[in-house]
């Protein structure tokens, strides 16, 4: 499946969430903290207001509550707008 974000929209895989423990007990996934990172998978155009800076391939950070959480073919990605991102990771 393809997916093309639309205006300011960008596509983000976020980073696995770091596997816990706690005295032997392994914390469930619904315990663990989302990851504030992740990789941009694909971008929108962007608008007449707001050129899209953000490109396929750059990691980023995001805030804690960014985005709406989509299922793709069982692989879980994040959809927000380009104003959420708040830094691109430069390696």
């Amino acid at each position: 499946m393809n997916i093309k974000p639309l205006a300011d929209r960008v596509l983000v895989l976020p980073d696995p969430a770091e596997e816990k423990t706690v005295g032997g007990l392994i914390i469930p996934d619904t315990a663990k903290e989302k990851p504030l990172s992740g990789q941009v998978v694909a971008v929108g155009n962007g608008t007449k207001d707001e050129e899209m800076i953000l490109k396929p391939g750059d990691s980023v950070l995001y805030g804690k509550y960014a985005g709406t959480e989509i299922d793709v073919q069982g692989e879980k990605y994040l959809i927000m707008r380009q104003s959420d991102v708040v830094a691109v990771v430069e390696k």
